[in-house]
Protein backbone atom coordinates (compact mmCIF):
# COMPACT_ATOMS: atom_id res chain seq x y z
CA UNK A 1 0.00 0.00 0.00
CA UNK A 2 1.39 3.44 -0.92
CA UNK A 3 1.99 6.14 1.68
CA UNK A 4 -1.01 8.24 0.66
CA UNK A 5 -3.44 5.41 1.36
CA UNK A 6 -1.62 4.54 4.58
CA UNK A 7 -2.13 8.14 5.74
CA UNK A 8 -5.76 8.07 4.60
CA UNK A 9 -6.38 4.79 6.46
CA UNK A 10 -4.54 6.15 9.53
CA UNK A 11 -1.96 3.36 9.30
CA UNK A 12 0.86 5.91 9.47
CA UNK A 13 1.11 9.50 10.65
CA UNK A 14 2.04 12.97 9.46
CA UNK A 15 4.44 15.01 11.58
CA UNK A 16 4.71 18.79 11.75
CA UNK A 17 8.09 20.10 12.91
CA UNK A 18 7.67 23.67 14.12
CA UNK A 19 4.35 24.76 15.65
CA UNK A 20 4.37 28.48 15.03
CA UNK A 21 2.10 30.71 12.97
CA UNK A 22 2.58 28.45 9.93
CA UNK A 23 3.10 24.94 11.30
CA UNK A 24 0.29 24.86 13.83
CA UNK A 25 -2.55 25.69 11.39
CA UNK A 26 -1.17 23.06 9.00
CA UNK A 27 -1.13 20.47 11.78
CA UNK A 28 -4.70 21.31 12.76
CA UNK A 29 -5.90 21.10 9.15
CA UNK A 30 -4.30 17.70 8.53
CA UNK A 31 -5.61 16.37 11.86
CA UNK A 32 -9.11 16.50 10.40
CA UNK A 33 -8.08 13.89 7.82
CA UNK A 34 -5.15 11.99 9.36
CA UNK A 35 -3.17 11.12 12.46
CA UNK A 36 -0.85 14.05 13.20
CA UNK A 37 2.08 14.56 15.54
CA UNK A 38 2.84 18.21 16.25
CA UNK A 39 6.46 18.65 17.36
CA UNK A 40 8.17 21.73 18.71
CA UNK A 41 11.32 22.15 20.81
CA UNK A 42 9.61 24.88 22.85
CA UNK A 43 8.19 23.00 25.84
CA UNK A 44 6.20 26.01 27.05
CA UNK A 45 4.46 26.36 23.69
CA UNK A 46 3.65 22.64 23.58
CA UNK A 47 2.22 22.87 27.11
CA UNK A 48 -0.09 25.69 26.04
CA UNK A 49 -1.36 23.73 23.06
CA UNK A 50 -1.99 20.72 25.28
CA UNK A 51 -4.10 22.97 27.52
CA UNK A 52 -6.14 24.13 24.54
CA UNK A 53 -4.53 27.56 24.35
CA UNK A 54 -3.51 29.08 21.03
CA UNK A 55 -0.73 31.62 21.69
CA UNK A 56 -0.63 32.55 17.99
CA UNK A 57 -4.39 33.27 17.84
CA UNK A 58 -4.34 31.85 14.32
CA UNK A 59 -7.09 29.28 14.82
CA UNK A 60 -8.27 30.11 18.36
CA UNK A 61 -8.44 28.30 21.69
CA UNK A 62 -11.65 26.46 20.86
CA UNK A 63 -10.13 24.83 17.77
CA UNK A 64 -6.93 23.91 19.64
CA UNK A 65 -8.95 22.38 22.47
CA UNK A 66 -10.84 20.16 20.02
CA UNK A 67 -8.04 19.19 17.64
CA UNK A 68 -6.67 15.67 17.65
CA UNK A 69 -3.10 16.82 16.98
CA UNK A 70 -0.76 14.95 19.31
CA UNK A 71 1.45 17.80 20.57
CA UNK A 72 4.92 16.84 21.81
CA UNK A 73 8.46 18.08 22.38
CA UNK A 74 9.90 14.54 22.33
CA UNK A 75 11.82 13.99 19.10
CA UNK A 76 11.53 10.19 19.31
CA UNK A 77 7.80 10.52 18.59
CA UNK A 78 8.68 11.56 15.03
CA UNK A 79 9.48 7.91 14.29
CA UNK A 80 5.74 7.23 14.37
CA UNK A 81 5.26 9.34 11.25
CA UNK A 82 6.26 8.67 7.64
CA UNK A 83 5.34 12.02 6.09
CA UNK A 84 7.19 14.93 7.72
CA UNK A 85 6.55 18.64 7.18
CA UNK A 86 9.19 21.11 8.39
CA UNK A 87 7.81 24.61 9.02
CA UNK A 88 10.35 26.50 11.10
CA UNK A 89 11.29 30.20 10.82
CA UNK A 90 14.00 31.38 8.43
CA UNK A 91 15.02 34.83 9.73
CA UNK A 92 17.99 37.00 8.77
CA UNK A 93 20.97 37.99 10.87
CA UNK A 94 21.80 41.57 11.83
CA UNK A 95 23.82 41.93 8.62
CA UNK A 96 20.77 40.82 6.57
CA UNK A 97 22.28 37.48 5.60
CA UNK A 98 20.16 34.31 5.93
CA UNK A 99 20.00 32.69 9.36
CA UNK A 100 19.49 29.02 8.59
CA UNK A 101 20.12 27.80 12.14
CA UNK A 102 16.46 26.92 12.90
CA UNK A 103 16.20 25.01 9.62
CA UNK A 104 19.49 23.19 10.14
CA UNK A 105 18.57 22.33 13.74
CA UNK A 106 15.18 20.97 12.66
CA UNK A 107 16.86 18.90 9.94
CA UNK A 108 19.31 17.43 12.48
CA UNK A 109 16.51 16.54 14.86
CA UNK A 110 14.40 14.96 12.15
CA UNK A 111 17.42 13.19 10.65
CA UNK A 112 18.03 11.27 13.87
CA UNK A 113 14.49 9.85 13.66
CA UNK A 114 14.20 9.27 9.90
CA UNK A 115 13.25 5.82 8.55
CA UNK A 116 13.47 4.14 5.16
CA UNK A 117 10.51 5.07 3.00
CA UNK A 118 9.85 8.42 4.71
CA UNK A 119 9.07 11.66 2.85
CA UNK A 120 10.27 15.04 4.14
CA UNK A 121 8.67 18.24 2.87
CA UNK A 122 10.13 21.66 3.73
CA UNK A 123 7.82 24.68 3.91
CA UNK A 124 10.25 27.30 5.28
CA UNK A 125 11.07 30.16 2.92
CA UNK A 126 14.60 29.82 1.54
CA UNK A 127 16.68 30.80 -1.46
CA UNK A 128 16.87 28.29 -4.35
CA UNK A 129 19.11 25.35 -3.46
CA UNK A 130 18.78 25.27 0.33
CA UNK A 131 16.60 22.15 0.45
CA UNK A 132 18.88 20.00 -1.69
CA UNK A 133 22.27 21.55 -0.92
CA UNK A 134 21.95 22.16 2.83
CA UNK A 135 19.01 20.26 4.32
CA UNK A 136 19.38 16.96 2.47
CA UNK A 137 23.06 16.44 3.46
CA UNK A 138 22.09 17.00 7.10
CA UNK A 139 19.26 14.47 6.87
CA UNK A 140 21.60 11.96 5.24
CA UNK A 141 24.37 12.46 7.81
CA UNK A 142 22.10 12.16 10.84
CA UNK A 143 20.06 9.22 9.52
CA UNK A 144 22.72 7.26 7.65
CA UNK A 145 20.20 6.99 4.80
CA UNK A 146 20.43 8.10 1.17
CA UNK A 147 18.03 10.72 -0.23
CA UNK A 148 16.25 9.56 -3.36
CA UNK A 149 16.89 5.94 -2.42
CA UNK A 150 15.97 5.40 1.23
CA UNK A 151 13.81 8.50 1.69
CA UNK A 152 12.39 11.27 -0.51
CA UNK A 153 12.40 15.05 -0.16
CA UNK A 154 10.09 17.77 -1.40
CA UNK A 155 9.40 21.46 -0.99
CA UNK A 156 6.04 23.21 -0.66
CA UNK A 157 6.32 26.89 0.25
CA UNK A 158 4.03 28.18 2.97
CA UNK A 159 1.56 30.84 1.86
CA UNK A 160 -0.36 31.35 5.07
CA UNK A 161 -1.00 35.02 5.84
CA UNK A 162 -0.94 35.48 9.65
CA UNK A 163 -4.09 37.13 10.97
CA UNK A 164 -5.91 36.69 7.65
CA UNK A 165 -9.15 34.75 8.15
CA UNK A 166 -9.96 34.65 4.43
CA UNK A 167 -6.74 33.52 2.76
CA UNK A 168 -6.04 30.33 4.65
CA UNK A 169 -4.21 27.06 3.96
CA UNK A 170 -7.40 25.59 2.54
CA UNK A 171 -8.17 28.47 0.17
CA UNK A 172 -4.73 29.20 -1.34
CA UNK A 173 -3.36 27.15 -4.25
CA UNK A 174 -0.48 25.07 -2.87
CA UNK A 175 2.75 24.88 -4.84
CA UNK A 176 4.33 21.44 -4.40
CA UNK A 177 7.54 19.86 -5.64
CA UNK A 178 9.47 16.64 -5.19
CA UNK A 179 12.84 15.21 -6.12
CA UNK A 180 11.22 12.75 -8.52
CA UNK A 181 7.83 12.01 -10.08
CA UNK A 182 6.91 9.42 -7.46
CA UNK A 183 7.53 11.70 -4.50
CA UNK A 184 5.85 14.65 -6.27
CA UNK A 185 2.73 12.59 -6.87
CA UNK A 186 2.52 11.50 -3.22
CA UNK A 187 3.21 14.99 -1.87
CA UNK A 188 0.56 16.47 -4.16
CA UNK A 189 -2.08 13.94 -3.12
CA UNK A 190 -1.35 14.39 0.59
CA UNK A 191 -1.72 18.18 0.40
CA UNK A 192 -4.89 17.82 -1.67
CA UNK A 193 -6.44 16.29 1.44
CA UNK A 194 -6.59 19.73 3.05
CA UNK A 195 -6.12 22.32 0.29
CA UNK A 196 -9.52 22.93 -1.32
CA UNK A 197 -7.99 25.34 -3.84
CA UNK A 198 -5.86 22.53 -5.27
CA UNK A 199 -2.14 22.15 -5.85
CA UNK A 200 0.29 23.33 -8.51
CA UNK A 201 3.11 20.93 -9.36
CA UNK A 202 6.36 22.85 -9.83
CA UNK A 203 8.86 21.23 -12.17
CA UNK A 204 11.61 21.11 -9.53
CA UNK A 205 12.38 21.89 -5.90
CA UNK A 206 14.49 24.89 -6.91
CA UNK A 207 11.63 26.32 -8.98
CA UNK A 208 9.28 26.03 -5.99
CA UNK A 209 11.86 27.67 -3.70
CA UNK A 210 12.35 30.51 -6.17
CA UNK A 211 8.62 31.01 -6.67
CA UNK A 212 8.12 31.56 -2.96
CA UNK A 213 10.99 33.96 -2.44
CA UNK A 214 9.91 36.21 -5.34
CA UNK A 215 6.29 36.43 -4.15
CA UNK A 216 7.25 38.51 -1.14
CA UNK A 217 10.06 40.30 -2.97
CA UNK A 218 7.49 41.55 -5.46
CA UNK A 219 5.25 42.88 -2.67
CA UNK A 220 8.23 44.49 -0.97
CA UNK A 221 9.22 46.36 -4.14
CA UNK A 222 5.65 47.55 -4.76
CA UNK A 223 5.33 48.86 -1.21
CA UNK A 224 8.72 50.55 -1.53
CA UNK A 225 7.38 52.38 -4.60
CA UNK A 226 4.38 53.55 -2.56
CA UNK A 227 6.67 54.70 0.24
CA UNK A 228 8.80 56.66 -2.19
CA UNK A 229 5.68 58.25 -3.65
CA UNK A 230 4.57 59.17 -0.12
CA UNK A 231 7.87 60.97 0.50
CA UNK A 232 7.57 62.85 -2.79
CA UNK A 233 3.92 63.81 -2.32
CA UNK A 234 4.56 64.91 1.25
CA UNK A 235 7.09 67.43 -0.08
CA UNK A 236 4.57 68.55 -2.68
CA UNK A 237 1.91 68.92 0.03
CA UNK A 238 -0.32 66.38 -1.71
CA UNK A 239 -2.19 63.66 0.19
CA UNK A 240 -0.84 60.27 -0.89
CA UNK A 241 -3.99 58.34 -0.07
CA UNK A 242 -6.06 60.72 -2.19
CA UNK A 243 -3.65 60.22 -5.11
CA UNK A 244 -3.77 56.42 -4.79
CA UNK A 245 -7.57 56.40 -4.63
CA UNK A 246 -7.73 58.45 -7.82
CA UNK A 247 -5.14 56.28 -9.60
CA UNK A 248 -6.89 53.16 -8.34
CA UNK A 249 -9.91 53.82 -10.55
CA UNK A 250 -7.88 52.45 -13.49
CA UNK A 251 -8.50 48.72 -13.92
CA UNK A 252 -4.86 47.68 -14.03
CA UNK A 253 -3.47 49.92 -11.27
CA UNK A 254 -1.87 47.81 -8.51
CA UNK A 255 -3.47 48.77 -5.21
CA UNK A 256 -0.62 48.90 -2.71
CA UNK A 257 -0.24 51.40 0.14
CA UNK A 258 2.73 53.01 1.91
CA UNK A 259 3.69 51.78 5.36
CA UNK A 260 6.16 49.99 7.59
CA UNK A 261 7.32 46.68 6.13
CA UNK A 262 8.20 44.08 8.76
CA UNK A 263 7.25 40.59 9.77
CA UNK A 264 8.93 37.29 9.00
CA UNK A 265 8.20 37.32 5.25
CA UNK A 266 8.08 40.53 3.23
CA UNK A 267 10.82 42.27 5.21
CA UNK A 268 13.05 39.18 5.21
CA UNK A 269 12.60 37.07 2.07
CA UNK A 270 14.13 39.58 -0.39
CA UNK A 271 17.43 39.33 1.49
CA UNK A 272 17.47 35.56 0.87
CA UNK A 273 17.18 36.14 -2.86
CA UNK A 274 19.80 38.92 -3.01
CA UNK A 275 22.17 36.82 -0.87
CA UNK A 276 22.01 33.97 -3.38
CA UNK A 277 22.34 36.44 -6.25
CA UNK A 278 25.60 37.75 -4.74
CA UNK A 279 26.90 34.18 -4.54
CA UNK A 280 26.49 33.79 -8.29
CA UNK A 281 28.03 37.17 -9.06
CA UNK A 282 25.03 39.47 -9.44
CA UNK A 283 24.42 42.50 -7.24
CA UNK A 284 20.73 43.34 -6.98
CA UNK A 285 19.70 46.90 -7.74
CA UNK A 286 15.91 47.01 -7.69
CA UNK A 287 15.36 44.56 -4.81
CA UNK A 288 17.95 46.10 -2.49
CA UNK A 289 16.86 49.64 -3.35
CA UNK A 290 13.34 48.71 -2.31
CA UNK A 291 14.64 47.17 0.89
CA UNK A 292 16.58 50.33 1.74
CA UNK A 293 13.54 52.54 1.23
CA UNK A 294 11.35 50.31 3.38
CA UNK A 295 13.95 49.89 6.12
CA UNK A 296 14.28 53.69 6.40
CA UNK A 297 10.56 54.42 6.83
CA UNK A 298 10.66 54.32 10.64
CA UNK A 299 13.27 57.07 10.64
CA UNK A 300 11.26 59.05 8.10
CA UNK A 301 8.13 58.84 10.26
CA UNK A 302 10.00 60.10 13.32
CA UNK A 303 11.49 63.00 11.37
CA UNK A 304 7.95 64.13 10.63
CA UNK A 305 6.87 63.58 14.24
CA UNK A 306 9.65 65.90 15.38
CA UNK A 307 8.68 68.54 12.80
CA UNK A 308 5.09 68.40 14.00
CA UNK A 309 6.15 68.70 17.66
CA UNK A 310 8.26 71.76 16.85
CA UNK A 311 5.31 73.21 14.95
CA UNK A 312 3.19 72.65 18.07
CA UNK A 313 5.77 74.43 20.30
CA UNK A 314 6.51 71.25 22.26
CA UNK A 315 9.92 70.83 23.89
CA UNK A 316 11.32 67.75 22.15
CA UNK A 317 13.10 66.09 25.10
CA UNK A 318 10.06 66.62 27.29
CA UNK A 319 7.57 65.35 24.73
CA UNK A 320 5.17 62.63 25.81
CA UNK A 321 4.48 60.31 22.91
CA UNK A 322 2.20 57.31 22.77
CA UNK A 323 2.40 54.59 20.13
CA UNK A 324 -0.74 52.59 19.40
CA UNK A 325 0.26 49.20 18.03
CA UNK A 326 3.52 47.26 18.00
CA UNK A 327 2.89 44.03 16.07
CA UNK A 328 4.21 43.72 12.52
CA UNK A 329 0.63 43.72 11.15
CA UNK A 330 -2.93 44.15 12.32
CA UNK A 331 -4.83 41.64 14.45
CA UNK A 332 -1.96 39.25 15.13
CA UNK A 333 0.15 38.92 18.32
CA UNK A 334 3.30 38.40 16.23
CA UNK A 335 5.99 41.03 16.87
CA UNK A 336 8.82 39.30 14.98
CA UNK A 337 10.71 41.82 12.88
CA UNK A 338 8.14 44.55 13.56
CA UNK A 339 9.39 47.84 12.16
CA UNK A 340 7.52 49.82 14.82
CA UNK A 341 10.67 49.18 16.85
CA UNK A 342 12.48 51.51 14.42
CA UNK A 343 10.17 54.32 15.52
CA UNK A 344 10.76 53.51 19.19
CA UNK A 345 14.54 53.48 18.79
CA UNK A 346 14.64 56.61 16.65
CA UNK A 347 12.57 58.52 19.23
CA UNK A 348 15.04 57.42 21.89
CA UNK A 349 17.78 59.07 19.82
CA UNK A 350 15.95 62.35 20.48
CA UNK A 351 15.80 61.63 24.19
CA UNK A 352 12.17 60.51 24.09
CA UNK A 353 10.96 57.26 25.63
CA UNK A 354 7.55 56.58 24.09
CA UNK A 355 4.76 54.65 25.75
CA UNK A 356 3.79 51.68 23.60
CA UNK A 357 0.33 50.11 23.81
CA UNK A 358 -0.80 46.99 21.98
CA UNK A 359 -3.66 44.85 23.33
CA UNK A 360 -3.00 42.13 20.75
CA UNK A 361 0.79 41.74 21.00
CA UNK A 362 2.48 38.99 22.99
CA UNK A 363 3.87 41.02 25.92
CA UNK A 364 6.38 38.38 26.99
CA UNK A 365 7.71 38.16 23.44
CA UNK A 366 8.18 41.95 23.39
CA UNK A 367 10.13 41.87 26.66
CA UNK A 368 12.32 38.99 25.56
CA UNK A 369 13.00 40.26 22.05
CA UNK A 370 13.07 44.03 22.50
CA UNK A 371 13.85 44.56 26.18
CA UNK A 372 10.92 46.71 27.28
CA UNK A 373 7.41 46.23 28.60
CA UNK A 374 4.23 47.28 26.85
CA UNK A 375 2.10 49.92 28.51
CA UNK A 376 -1.62 49.85 29.18
CA UNK A 377 -3.99 52.30 27.54
CA UNK A 378 -4.69 53.79 30.98
CA UNK A 379 -1.07 54.95 31.14
CA UNK A 380 -1.50 57.12 28.06
CA UNK A 381 -2.29 60.44 29.71
CA UNK A 382 -1.25 64.00 28.96
CA UNK A 383 0.22 63.03 25.59
CA UNK A 384 1.77 65.56 23.20
CA UNK A 385 1.67 63.17 20.27
CA UNK A 386 0.01 59.90 19.34
CA UNK A 387 1.29 57.57 16.63
CA UNK A 388 -1.27 55.09 15.31
CA UNK A 389 1.18 52.50 14.02
CA UNK A 390 -0.92 49.34 13.47
CA UNK A 391 -4.42 48.99 12.06
CA UNK A 392 -5.89 46.69 14.71
CA UNK A 393 -9.67 46.41 14.46
CA UNK A 394 -10.20 48.29 17.71
CA UNK A 395 -8.02 51.15 16.51
CA UNK A 396 -10.13 51.43 13.36
CA UNK A 397 -13.00 52.55 15.59
CA UNK A 398 -11.12 55.40 17.28
CA UNK A 399 -12.76 58.82 17.09
CA UNK A 400 -11.86 62.31 18.32
CA UNK A 401 -13.48 61.78 21.71
CA UNK A 402 -11.48 58.59 22.28
CA UNK A 403 -8.19 60.22 21.39
CA UNK A 404 -8.87 63.53 23.11
CA UNK A 405 -8.85 61.84 26.50
CA UNK A 406 -5.22 60.81 25.90
CA UNK A 407 -3.86 64.29 25.13
CA UNK A 408 -2.87 67.17 27.34
CA UNK A 409 -5.51 69.84 27.83
CA UNK A 410 -4.24 72.09 25.06
CA UNK A 411 -5.69 73.52 21.84
CA UNK A 412 -6.17 70.93 19.10
CA UNK A 413 -3.45 72.45 16.92
CA UNK A 414 -0.95 71.41 19.60
CA UNK A 415 -2.14 67.78 19.52
CA UNK A 416 0.13 65.90 17.14
CA UNK A 417 -1.55 62.90 15.50
CA UNK A 418 0.45 60.57 13.25
CA UNK A 419 -1.66 58.09 11.28
CA UNK A 420 0.81 55.68 9.67
CA UNK A 421 -1.83 53.28 8.36
CA UNK A 422 -4.22 56.02 7.20
CA UNK A 423 -7.09 54.47 9.13
CA UNK A 424 -8.47 57.64 10.74
CA UNK A 425 -10.84 60.18 9.21
CA UNK A 426 -8.30 62.76 8.02
CA UNK A 427 -10.87 65.40 7.03
CA UNK A 428 -12.63 65.18 10.38
CA UNK A 429 -9.46 65.53 12.46
CA UNK A 430 -8.09 68.33 10.32
CA UNK A 431 -11.45 70.14 10.44
CA UNK A 432 -11.15 70.12 14.22
CA UNK A 433 -7.65 71.58 13.99
CA UNK A 434 -5.58 68.54 14.96
CA UNK A 435 -1.91 68.61 13.95
CA UNK A 436 -2.48 65.59 11.71
CA UNK A 437 -0.04 63.76 9.40
CA UNK A 438 -0.09 60.47 7.54
CA UNK A 439 2.07 58.64 5.02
Amino acid sequence: MDMYNQILNRETKISLIGLGYVGMPIAVAFAKKAEVIGFDVNKEKVALYKKGIDPTKEVGNEVIAKTTVDFTFEAERLQEASFHIVAVPTPVKSDHTPDLFPLEAASKTLGTQLKKGDIVVYESTVYPGVTEDICVPILEKESGLKAGVDFKVGYSPERINPGDKVHRLETITKVVSGQDEESLDTIAKVYELVVDAGVYKAESIKVAEAAKVIENSQRDINIAFMNELSIIFNRLNIDTKAVLEAAGTKWNFLKFSPGLVGGHCIGVDPYYLTYKAEQVGYHSRIILSGRQINDDMGKYVVENVIKKLINADVMIRQARIGILGFTFKENTPDTRNTRVIDIVEELREYGITPLVVDPVADGSEVEEEYGFSLNSLDELKDMDALIVAVGHDEYMKLNKDDLNTLYKDVPNDQKVLIDIKSILDKESFEADGFNYWRL
